[in-house]
This record gives C-alpha cells, sequence and structure tokens, in this order.
C-alpha cells in the first residue's frame, strides 16, 4: 500500500503533537480526520480557546472531531465513517478499547521516554527533575494498561545538566515528528518487529511520570542542591517551581523560579535563609551549599532576571523562602 492510501487518524492536542502532525501532513501522508479535546475557557475572559492541535487541523483544512467522551455512541459512529487504517495517537488521553482496536493496523502512540521508563502523563519533566542524563521517544501499540503496550521503534537523546524541561520537549517534540513518520513507512513496508516492554533491558528501578499537580511544585528547601537545581529546570518553564518568600514583616508573596545555578559551600544557615547584596545576586541556603537564583517571577509580574527585579523589588538578608 502507498502512503496516499493509507488512512491515518490522528489525536493529540498540545503543541508537541502539532510537529507530529504536520511532518504527516506535510509528508504526503493521507490524515483523513484529527480528534482533539474539546475547547477549554481561558484567559480573564474565559474565552473558549483551541488546542493548538485543532488549530493546525483548521488551517489546513482537516476534518476534526472534539469529543466530549470517547465512548460516545455519536462520536465512535463518526470515526468508524473515517474508515482508518491507522490511528496514531500523541500527548492525548487514555484511549477505551472501542477506540484503539478499531482500525485493521491498530493504534501506536508517541511517547516522550525511553519505555518502560517514566510511563505516565510527565515524562519530560520527572526525568529532567530525577537528574537523568538520558531520556528519548518511544512508538508504541495501545493496549488496555497504560504506556505499557508492545514498543516499536525509539530514539534516545541526551540531557544535559543544562538542560530544562523546556529544551528537552522542543528536542523530542522534532524528532518525534521524525520517529512518527519512520514507524508509519515501517508498517507499510511491513518490517515491524515489536518487543514486548516486559522483555526489555531496563538499568535500575522503573520510574513513574505521573501528573503534576501545583502542590508538587513546591520547593523542598532541606534537599542538596543538586536535587533543588534539578527540581527547577524540571519544572521550566512550564508548570513551574514555586516557593514562599517570607519579608521581614511575616508577610508571604509567591516566588516562581525558572533558573537557578549551583554552589557547592559549606554555610551554617538554615535552609531557605536568603543571601543577597539587594543588586546583582540571590542566593538561597540548601543543605549542602547555595541555590544561586538567575531567573524568577512575582505574582502578577513579567518573568525577570535577578537583578531586573531586585532593581524594582528591594530585598536584604532579612527575607527568607519556605
Amino acid at each position: 500500500m502507498k502512503k496516499e492510501d493509507l488512512r491515518i487518524v490522528y489525536m493529540g492536542t498540545p503543541e508537541f503533537a502539532v510537529e507530529s502532525l504536520r511532518c504527516l501532513v506535510e509528508g504526503g501522508y493521507n490524515v483523513v480526520g484529527v480528534i482533539t479535546m474539546p475547547d477549554k475557557p481561558a484567559g480573564r475572559g474565559h474565552k473558549l480557546q483551541y488546542s493548538p492541535v485543532k488549530q493546525y487541523a483548521l488551517e489546513h483544512n482537516l476534518p476534526l472531531l472534539q469529543p466530549e467522551k470517547l465512548k460516545d455512541e455519536t462520536f465512535l459512529e463518526a470515526l468508524r465513517a473515517w474508515n482508518a487504517d491507522l490511528q496514531i495517537v500523541v500527548a492525548f488521553r487514555m484511549l477505551p478499547e472501542v477506540v484503539w482496536n478499531m482500525p485493521r493496523l491498530g493504534t501506536f502512540n508517541l511517547h516522550a521516554s525511553l519505555l518502560p521508563q517514566y510511563r505516565g502523563a510527565a515524562p519530560i519533566n520527572w526525568a529532567v527533575i530525577n537528574g537523568e542524563t538520558e531520556t528519548g521517544i518511544t512508538t508504541f501499540f495501545l493496549k488496555h494498561e497504560i504506556d505499557t503496550g508492545e514498543v516499536i521503534q525509539q530514539v534516545a537523546v541526551p540531557i544535559a545538566d543544562t538542560d530544562d524541561a523546556g529544551s528537552v520537549h522542543d528536542r523530542l517534540m522534532y524528532l518525534g515528528g521524525k520517529l512518527i513518520v519512520e514507524t508509519v513507512d515501517a508498517l507499510l513496508e511491513g518490517t515491524v518487529r515489536t518487543i514486548p516492554q516486559e522483555n526489555m533491558t531496563v538499568s535500575g528501578e522503573l520510574r513513574p511520570a505521573p501528573k503534576i499537580f501545583k502542590e508538587t511544585c513546591r520547593i523542598d528547601w532541606n534537599q542538596p542542591v543538586k536535587r533543588i537545581y534539578d527540581f527547577i529546570r524540571g519544572l521550566s518553564p512550564y508548570p513551574t517551581a514555586w516557593t514562599e518568600l517570607v519579608q521581614p514583616d511575616g508577610s508571604v508573596v509567591v516566588l516562581k523560579i525558572f533558573e537557578t545555578e549551583k554552589l557547592i559551600q559549606s554555610h551554617h544557615l538554615t535552609p531557605g535563609s536568603i543571601c543577597t547584596d539587594g543588586k546583582t545576586y540571590l542566593h538561597v541556603a540548601a543543605a549542602d551549599g547555595w541555590v544561586s537564583i538567575r531567573s524568577l517571577q512575582l505574582p502578577g509580574k513579567k518573568r525577570l532576571k535577578v537583578d531586573e527585579l531586585l532593581r524594582g523589588f528591594r530585598m536584604n538578608n532579612d527575607f527568607r523562602v519556605q
């Protein structure tokens, strides 16, 4: 079968999923329909906002479905009418069997980790938070348990100590588009040899990648410097690590922290203590040294370099974080 004859339904929602869809469309593959999440209210006016995948689908006149419930019979009838040979899922949601089992060639997913490591909703964030030096992308066929299906292809990617979740996200997004196309080509050529995840060699324990909530992002200053440094970059630029800044009068404001440096120096201060000249640097005491803050954000303000913030927000060593 030629790629122009293979009927593909594509499912995805965020920016990460747009690149793979773009590679399929621009590569001449036959995308007969796109499925994305319903529009969500956003901003102060709570106006309904299109997902990045919906925006791309509309710009390229691709048929679109936005089901509230994936078992809804009206949706299932519309999906059957597309008569897909293959379904591809990138950053969407868990599918019921009636959906993933529909096409004759099955449904495969692109996951942003080297499965079976980091199964779950936030694999990029957790890989960086845990200080991993390597991650990757995986295509695998869907089955009942989430992120457990047989692996089709994988590509490993190094994580530098200076990377954050945003830089790793972008690298995996572009590589993912290429891997999606390679996986479809392998299916067309009949060269796919899948590997059950339970047969794959894993060094160390399996680490999960659960959904991240606001409280997950709170910084614990009692940790070693390296742990705090990795935690902050693993949540940067989104959803962003945060802490409470306690002012000398006892009032508290929330600080979002995006970028830091490690300073391994002995001190005798309580973790969370602040050392600053009020102009150019802001160091926070950790268990075994200092976390030097490079960029941060106050409520209602934009993200600033530390010297920019200190010019407008006076701070001294009587402040602390908790």
